[in-house]
């Protein structure tokens, strides 16, 4: 008994093992640096693609990436890639931060803390990469 992993410990460790074998490189792999790779839209090409380019009396690409932040929160915030592309356009398409941090925040009622806590701290990365972007 020197081994207290569990077999899903084991299965995990084995796996990533596997993994080192078919791509070296795999070991160093940062998600954060690949949605770098992902250019941030125009605020223009988010308004004709997702804003009122649908219809002129809907909802503007902000308010559309504010409702899609919401939702991810909801889900528990559990996609850090997705939510954090979404925070870095809903600032390029012209949210506060203060509207980030309120749409969030008010997920917590529906979502539950923890949820709204990790959606605060992955918005938060982003606002703080983005800092030196402010007007």
């Amino acid at each position: 008994m020197s081994d207290p992993k569990t077999p899903f410990e084991l299965m995990m460790a084995q796996a990533q093992e596997m993994a080192k074998a078919f791509n070296p490189a795999m070991e160093t792999f940062n998600p954060k640096g690949f949605e770098k790779l992902w250019p941030t839209m125009p605020k223009e090409a988010m308004e004709m693609w997702f804003g009122k380019g649908l219809s002129k009396d809907g909802l503007d690409a902000k308010t559309r990436l504010l409702l899609t932040l919401a939702g991810l929160t909801m889900q528990g915030a559990q996609a850090d890639t997705q939510l954090r592309m979404t925070v870095r356009h809903a600032l390029e398409a012209g949210a506060t931060r203060d509207e980030i941090a309120e749409t969030i925040a008010q997920m917590s009622m529906f979502a539950g803390i923890p949820a709204m806590t990790r959606a605060m701290d992955l918005a938060r990365e982003v606002m703080e990469d983005n800092k030196d972007e402010e007007p």
